[in-house]
């Protein structure tokens, strides 16, 4: 199959990375999933192209990516409104476009959400690296030289002009996500929440968390009232591995939910995002407001299963 030059980056912005659904499988030698924060967007941007689900996209962070198209391309932008424009026109989101080559694909800045999800017709061509193409930056392997695009940067498709019939594909509207500044967060219990005093897991359930600025592909830092675990237990655990959407409490009593690029940890976990919930999370920036909500795990499957119902309109 033929590769071919399909854009050029003109700008990066703070934090625009190649990502696709993660790799799994290397948690035991220390090597995080990596892949999109918000998996449920990449997925349908790719869709939309006809591409498969897990192919590798841009994750774009806040603003600031412009890119060219170098040939006639199909694409599809997904995720967190950051306004993105082709040449002068505001491009609609959560549906597929044919953009000429030469045209300019650029992000104004966020009105909703945090992260967009650019996809093209053909994908993106890097070598994949432990079953994935996404990056990890903390390694530096993956994605495009392991590192963020920067400007220069030439990004490959697989045969783009195959995929231009599949411009006008959208997502229903009535099932397409919407962003707030305030979140409420599904969570199932565990594994270690009975070790937290029962006036930490009332603080948890019924009071709002800010999101702090300290917060990355790595973890979301929160700041709020005091989770404290029981009197006469020590500060940490024995390190042991966590999945993204781990809430884990510190030292310092303030929840931090555990993203994509940390494998194990030493601190106490009182609750985990549920499945359907976890894309969101690639959404929250800080400043945000954070609220946790404890659901069943009947409750939690269910929510699962919507939303791959949402995915199966798409493939069907």
């Amino acid at each position: 199959m033929e590769n071919t030059k399909s854009l050029e980056v003109l700008a990066a912005g703070p934090l625009t990375t190649v990502q696709d659904i993660g790799r799994y499988g290397f948690g035991k030698y220390g090597v995080p999933s990596s892949g999109a924060l918000d998996t449920f967007s990449l997925r349908v941007a790719n869709l939309l192209v006809g591409n498969p689900e897990g192919e590798a996209g841009l994750e774009i962070t806040l603003t600031g990516l412009r890119a060219k198209a170098l040939v006639d391309l199909c694409l599809a932008v997904t995720g967190g409104d950051l306004q993105p424009h082709c040449n002068d026109a505001p491009l609609s989101m959560w549906q597929s476009h044919v953009i000429r080559r030469g045209d300019v694909v650029h992000f104004k800045g966020p009105r909703q959400g945090c992260r967009a999800y650019l996809a093209i017709g053909g994908g993106i061509d890097v070598a994949s690296f432990m079953g994935s193409k996404s990056t990890n930056l903390g390694s530096r392997f993956g994605g495009l030289q392991g590192r963020p695009l920067r400007k220069g940067d030439v990004l490959n498709a697989t045969e783009p002009h195959e995929h231009l019939a599949k411009a006008g594909l959208a997502l229903r509207p009535s099932v397409i996500p919407r962003y707030s500044e305030e979140w409420r967060l599904r969570v199932l219990f565990g594994p270690q929440h009975d070790e937290f005093n029962k006036k930490g897991r009332r603080r948890f359930l019924h009071c709002p968390f800010e999101v702090k600025t300290q917060s990355d592909r790595t973890g979301i830092r929160l700041s709020g009232p005091l989770i404290e675990r029981k009197e006469g237990l020590p500060e940490s655990i024995i390190s042991e591995g966590v999945v993204s959407g781990t809430v884990q409490v510190p030292g310092d009593a303030q929840p931090i939910i555990i993203l994509v690029e940390t494998v194990t940890g030493g601190y106490r976990k009182i609750a985990t995002v549920i499945s359907a919930d976890i894309p969101l999370l690639g959404q929250v920036k800080p400043g945000d407001q954070v609220m946790f909500q404890a659901v069943s795990l009947e409750k939690a499957l269910e929510a699962l299963e919507r939303t791959e119902q949402i995915i199966g309109m798409l493939k069907g």
